[in-house]
């Protein structure tokens, strides 16, 4: 059965992209370990750190296309699944540095000490094994995904309703976050991490090996995605998207299709953002942001909604420009933003890879040679 859906979900293009990720997790660490700094092909330390942050955002935008894309579900909220996985991996990375913080506690983090908690609260146990972490990293953003779904999907809440709902679940996270009781670092978050599975965070090594882990989930998950789109249930997912009173009518469970693709989604986007975390250095309740849920929206809809590969194009290329247009003109980076929506809502409805290929679709054939018989007449 998987070798099946591994080999449904291998068409042309998926193979370029999975063949891409996998060199780039193996060729760019090394360009950066083997090669001397001044080497003209040698990646500096903090290209890899940067790079490996696009990696993650191009997952979140990848599970967001899913949702999205495929099955109509505009959703404002998949910041908040990045962030709780990347407050799970945070958890671990604190739980990790034992006697070394500022007040030498070997099992409270310094927050806490600061803030005169007595003991570790019980949604903290667990989170010094790795085993653990890895498990709340897509159990909790997939619970809650769930939960959300069950209740949403079965009360028919649709269109800029649902959108809404989302955003407004998110930003509820957002106020719980900031608050210091709730044990998640408050204001400041989580940040000062040391180890990762019993190696420095900042070696060199290690900055490589996230680069290369990054990359690789990310194409697992195109992997799955472009599984589940090519299968029989990605042709329910489409026929949701495009009819969903018509799906209903034919007998489909069009809750359980939103619900399973929707959890399916939000735990791909906490393994995103377990992932940005150890390569950023912190993380806060900042990440909760609405603004940050929109951004991958754009992200999405800039690379081509409905393509898979669009996504990864776009959340790469936007965020790439944010970095050398903030260094240059930080105020106006927003401005830049909503007027690249604009744009590319007017001239590019597809996206850039769906304009691309429908470019590729409409070239011109070469006409067919006419046959004609001994006589000279052509033939009908």
């Amino acid at each position: 059965m998987i070798t099946s859906f591994v080999f449904k979900a291998l068409d042309r293009r998926a193979i370029w992209v999975i063949a891409v990720l996998v060199g780039l997790a193996v060729l760019v660490p090394l360009l950066n370990l083997a090669l001397p700094a001044g080497h003209p092909l040698h990646v500096p330390n903090y290209a890899i750190s940067l790079m490996g942050k696009y990696l993650t955002y191009a997952l979140l935008a990848l599970a967001l296309d899913l949702v999205w894309g495929y099955c109509g579900i505009l959703s404002l909220g998949h910041g908040a699944f990045f962030a709780l996985g990347g407050y799970a991996m945070g958890m671990y990375l604190m739980r990790q540095i034992g006697a070394r913080g500022v007040y030498g506690d070997p099992v409270l983090p310094d927050f806490m000490v600061f803030l005169n908690w007595q003991e570790l609260p019980w949604f903290w146990y667990g989170f010094d094994q790795f085993w653990f972490a890895a498990i709340m990293i897509v159990l909790v953003p997939g619970a809650l995904a769930f939960v959300f779904g069950w209740f949403a999907f079965r009360s028919r809440v649709t269109g800029v309703y649902l959108s809404i709902i989302t955003q407004a679940m998110t930003y509820a996270l957002l106020l719980a976050f900031f608050r210091n009781e709730m044990g998640f670092g408050g204001n400041n978050g989580l940040t000062d991490f040391k180890d990762i599975l019993g190696y420095a965070i900042q070696a060199d090594t290690t900055r490589a090996a996230l680069f290369s882990a990054s990359a690789l989930a990310l194409a697992a998950a195109f992997l799955i995605c472009s599984g589940i789109v090519r299968s029989k249930f990605g042709k329910v997912l489409v026929a949701v998207r495009d009819a969903e009173s018509r799906s209903r009518f034919f007998g489909y469970r069009v809750e359980n299709v939103k619900l399973f693709v929707f959890v399916v989604s939000a735990m791909m986007a906490g393994v995103a953002g377990a992932l940005y975390v150890p390569q950023v250095g912190i993380i806060n309740p900042g990440e909760f942001a609405p603004a940050n849920s929109i951004e991958v929206v754009i992200w999405t809809a800039v690379g081509g909604r409905g393509t898979l590969v669009g996504p990864i194009v776009g959340a790469v290329l936007v965020n790439a420009g944010k970095s050398v247009f903030t260094a240059a003109f930080p105020e106006f980076w927003l401005f830049a933003l909503g007027a690249l929506f604009v744009a590319v809502t007017l001239f590019l409805p597809k996206g850039i890879v769906g304009a691309l290929s429908g470019l590729a679709t409409r070239r011109p054939r070469r006409p067919a040679p006419v046959i004609r018989d001994a006589a000279g007449e052509a033939a009908e």
